[in-house]
């Protein structure tokens, strides 16, 4: 059973959502869980996906190339830069599929709250305009694909808190 709030989104504009959730653990803890590939390879992404990465450069500047293993066998390439880092607080990424020459589908800020032993934590996904928002949610159900990865973010965070 989750110990954590539940996720919610709400979608701000015709390209923007953001994503919550309060969990329970410290924001040291969570941020150890966004920040090391040994924790993000185990829960990144929606339910029944599996993810292998290419590469992992957590610096700003750096990439986390990986592929997203859908539960009907089909393959999502990603690439994500990351644009800022500020331990434990805050992380500023881009993220586009990880192909030569494809454009950036989206820009996300993760920003971890202290709440003593518990951690609020958003993020907000903001689209290069409406109509890549319109297909990411259309195409790739990005808006659940959002709830259930943060719902295992929260089912892994139980199990190592």
């Amino acid at each position: 059973m989750l110990r954590s709030a539940l996720s919610v989104r709400e979608q701000l504009s015709d390209r923007e959502v953001l994503f919550s959730r309060v969990l329970d653990a410290p924001r040291e803890l969570v941020w150890k869980i966004w920040s090391e590939l040994r924790h993000l390879d185990r829960w990144w992404g929606p339910a029944g996906f599996k993810t292998t990465t290419h590469e992992f450069a957590f610096v700003e500047g750096g990439a986390w190339r990986f592929v997203m293993h859908g539960p009907d066998g089909t393959d999502y390439p990603n690439r994500i830069v990351f644009r800022e880092i500020d331990p434990p607080s805050r992380i500023a990424y881009d993220n586009g599929w990880d192909l030569p020459g494809a454009p950036v589908d989206f820009t996300a800020v993760l920003a971890l709250d202290s709440d003593g032993a518990r951690t609020k934590l958003s993020l907000r996904m903001t689209f290069t305009d409406a109509e890549s928002f319109r297909k990411a949610v259309e195409a790739y159900g990005v808006l659940d694909g959002g709830t259930q990865t943060l719902d295992r973010l929260a089912e892994y965070v139980n199990g190592v808190a």
